[in-house]
């Protein structure tokens, strides 16, 4: 563990940590250091090389050098100014002068580091080359704006995972010789390796073909890289920034809707584009392009809200999904005790039931990680979930603990994943078939659990998947032969030949055969895991000190899904492993917390965003519409426990669900009035909406609303686990799940995000049987059936083909009882 330590930098002491680079040691204390190259999240690069400072007299990098105590640095010295002017020369030299059309004009880092350092002429020219602009999609790249700082290839690499941008060739003219002798030293490295360079696709196509998040483009200090849609769209200076928090999946990241007027004869609000804390937060491809999903152009509509009314006496049942504020669940826990209603939401009931039963044994009512601890650690097991898909933030927690921690990670789940398994060498992979995921937390027990304080019983089950096997070897021995030979030698005294007799040793290898008694682990043959593992698994724990588990959503309609809960609650209490449970959507954590859930609906129903007798719908379907998140103010309980703001980036003219629990008997002039009123017993405080932060510090301190507090429940000392059987679902699977940067209709709707509905099958799948992309299908379970396209993802591998929840023409859900895996045909229509 790193110790505080005390630095000095320009004569002010502060306090960091040892071995903390001396660049984020002074953000953190709000001292200046420029630098362009360098993101806190990731791996120094010396690309830009303007962090330059003097520590103990000595001339080094910021981003890359490490504090020590009582190391002594000077930000500013005539030399070091020297170096920075001219490489901000450098940076300037043929940089097309087109500011005024630029879309990253007004918030370009090199228009600020040019006015900053006062580069006011030029000393410095080289014959520029043909750099052509270049389309990539969702991207836009122009190589003649691009200074190659690096910070979209480290982004890609580091903070993402997906390492689909690199640098390449620029085929410029050499650098004239005597800049060598005349500039500052690091100026000429810097624009030496600048000029010979510019950005990429590492695999050498046309296309970026990666999983879209568009974390270069946010990164890019420049006007560079851009999102397509973005592109001559408006300037930086006019958009006007609401924070607010994301609410596609769970992860609740930080982001900015940018907004300013639809046109000049359109004063409506728009969203052009969100925007992102990139230092210490990252999106996925949905929270930065899936923004316009508002229920746009309603008005109240008097006749449909008196039905709305009608339909709430007239229910025994409102049914909703989690897609909703914590407000929306507070009024309506509140009118199931007023109404005597019943409240169902199935992922919901599931994911509360699943934490209630790990609470039997954790003794507390919430997991004990999050993500940003995860992402700390050096060793993470991942089991029951679709990372890439189901909270990619999940998935750059695992990404940056490899690339920046140097940690290693085991990644346990039924569908292959060719973007996990290509985070690097260190990511072992084991492709178990569904309803195993019991074995895979008993092999983490077995392995990480201190066995002499797990319970009895547990530590006897465990013992019995071991067994001792004595095989034969054959191994090679060395051993040294000493032999007495002849041979001629002179004598010195005759100068004659003559015959005389020496010893001489030589090394004789043999073959010898024996025996040697091994452990045999049986759950390791029942995950199907590979026979080097365990050799694997020795090498990859080496020098690691902090452990994570992520659980996800398969756990929680698994058959056994409260002997998984208990396991986990025995993983976190008798190993070094903390626990992160991945809530199943947006809001899955908040409600439920906050309502009290049934498991069946009874004879009438209204539904909140999905279908009931009547139907109240922010997505524009319904009986009644509603307002989208995006039009709202309110809180979302994200996976790290915290309960963060949001607020409206698009007016709403129409009714929301408070106007309707007003009208039925409840009273509260706004939703948001109802935050203070969130429970406490369930961990929530008693703060007023408008009273919670929602920033980060220089040092990446979130500031965003607060934290839950885990409360303690009673537990009853029964900390005994099920036994398990070997059965799988075998035959031709399916799996209840969205490709990437889609979670639920709301995505589905935006414009950037046009998503095509089918089966998703592998290339592998798809070269292994008789299908085509794009053939229709019929897949049928015992559940029910349906008719889909079939739809080619490279993103996916294996023989497991999915089924998505986002695209409403498609009742995938049909098809499944509540486990996310099923066995199913598949047959040409």
């Amino acid at each position: 563990m790193s110790k505080n330590i005390t630095i000095n930098i320009d004569g002010k002491e502060i306090q960091t940590q040892e071995g903390e680079f001396v660049l984020n040691a002074a953000r953190a204390n709000d001292i200046f250091i420029p630098a362009i190259c360098y993101l806190t999240r990731c791996s120094p690069t010396l690309a830009c090389r303007i962090c330059l400072v003097e520590a103990d007299g000595k001339q080094v990098y910021a981003c890359n050098a490490k504090s020590k105590d009582g190391m002594n640095i000077t930000t500013s010295t005539e030399n070091i100014e020297q170096e920075r002017r001219a490489i901000m020369e450098v940076y300037d030299v043929n940089h097309p002068l087109q500011c005024g059309v630029c879309d990253q004009s007004g918030e370009c880092e090199l228009q600020n580091y040019t006015l900053e350092l006062g580069v006011d002429s030029q000393s410095y020219a080289v014959k520029d080359v043909a750099r052509e602009a270049k389309d990539w999609g969702h991207l836009h790249y122009d190589p003649g704006l691009c200074i190659v700082c690096e910070r979209c290839v480290t982004a890609c690499k580091d903070m993402i995972g997906d390492n689909s941008l690199t640098t390449v060739a620029r085929g410029a003219d050499a650098l004239d010789a005597e800049y060598k002798e005349n500039m500052p030293k690091d100026a000429y490295a810097m624009w030496n390796k600048l000029n010979k360079s510019v950005i990429g696709l590492t695999s050498g196509e046309e296309m970026l073909d990666c999983t879209s998040c568009g974390e270069c483009a946010s990164v890019c200090p420049v006007g560079a890289l851009v999102d397509t849609h973005f592109m001559y769209e408006s300037n930086a200076w006019e958009l006007n920034q609401i924070p607010a928090t994301c609410g596609h999946c769970s992860a609740g990241c930080q982001i900015t809707y940018d907004v300013k007027h639809t046109s000049i004869d359109n004063d409506d609000d728009k969203i052009y584009r969100v925007m992102n804390e990139w230092n210490y937060v990252s999106l996925c491809g949905a929270g930065r392009y899936g923004y316009d999903y508002q229920n746009a152009g309603v008005t109240k509509d008097e006749v449909a809200f008196a039905n709305a009314v009608e339909a709430f006496k007239k229910a025994d049942t409102i049914e909703f999904t989690s897609t909703i504020t914590n407000e929306e669940a507070y009024i309506l826990q509140s009118l199931k005790e007023k109404l005597g209603v019943k409240l169902v939401n199935s992922e919901a009931k599931s994911f509360q039931t699943f934490l209630n039963d790990y609470s039997e044994i954790s003794g507390t009512k919430l997991y004990g990680h999050d993500l940003e601890a995860t992402h700390n650690s050096n060793f993470i097991v991942s089991v029951g979930t679709a990372l890439k898909s189901d909270n990619p933030n999940a998935r750059y927690a695992l990404n940056n603990s490899m690339t920046v921690s140097k940690g290693a990670g085991l990644y346990f789940h039924p569908v292959k994943d060719p973007i996990i398994e290509g985070l690097g060498k260190s990511i072992m992979t084991v492709s178990h078939a569904p309803l195993q995921e019991e074995a895979a937390l008993y092999l983490v027990l077995d392995l990480f659990a201190d066995k002499e304080k797990l319970p009895s019983d547990v530590t006897d089950y465990l013992a019995s998947f071991h067994s001792e096997k004595t095989i034969t070897v054959e191994e090679i021995v060395k051993e040294k032969v000493t032999e007495i030979v002849k041979v001629m030698k002179k004598n010195e005294e005759t100068g004659e030949e003559e015959e005389v007799e020496e010893e001489k040793t030589t090394t004789v290898s043999n073959k010898v055969s024996k025996e040697v008694v091994i452990d045999e682990n049986r759950l390791l043959d029942i995950l199907g895991a590979d026979s080097k593992f365990m050799e694997s698994l020795e090498k990859n724990l080496k020098k690691k000190e902090t452990f994570a588990l992520i659980a996800g959503p398969d756990l929680y309609t698994h058959p056994n899904s409260k002997n998984l809960a208990r396991l986990l609650g025995l993983i976190e209490k008798y190993s070094a492993f903390e626990i992160t449970m991945i809530p199943t959507l947006t809001n899955s954590l908040g409600v439920s917390l906050i309502c009290d859930l049934d498991d069946a609906k009874g004879s009438y129903s209204v539904g909140y965003n999905t279908k009931g007798d009547f139907t109240l719908s922010a997505l524009g379907d319904g009986d009644l519409d509603m307002p989208a998140i995006n039009q709202q103010e309110g809180t979302l309980t994200s996976v790290n426990k915290r309960v963060n703001p949001t607020n409206a980036a698009i007016g709403y003219g129409g009714y929301t669900l408070n106007d309707l629990a007003n009208e039925l008997g409840l009273n509260s002039k706004l939703t948001i009035n109802y935050t203070e009123s969130l429970p406490t017993k369930a961990g929530f405080k008693s703060e007023k909406f408008d009273n919670l932060p929602n920033h980060y510090d220089n040092d990446g301190t979130e500031h965003r609303g607060y934290l839950l507090e885990n409360v303690s429940v009673t537990t009853s000392g029964n900390e005994s686990v099920e036994n398990f059987d070997d059965s799988k679902l075998e035959g031709t699977l399916i799996y209840l799940a969205n490709p990437v940067r889609q979670f639920t209709e709301f995505t589905s709707k935006t414009t950037n995000l046009k998503e095509t509905g089918g089966l998703y099958m592998s290339e592998e799948f798809l070269s292994k049987s008789d299908f085509n992309e794009g053939d229709s299908v019929k897949v049928k379970s015992q559940s029910g059936e349906i008719v889909v396209n079939i739809v080619s993802d490279n993103k996916i591998s294996g023989d497991i083909a999915l089924l998505p929840t986002f695209d409403s023409k498609i009742n995938s859900e049909a098809l499944f009882s509540s486990y996310r895996f099923a066995t199913a045909s598949i047959e040409k229509v």
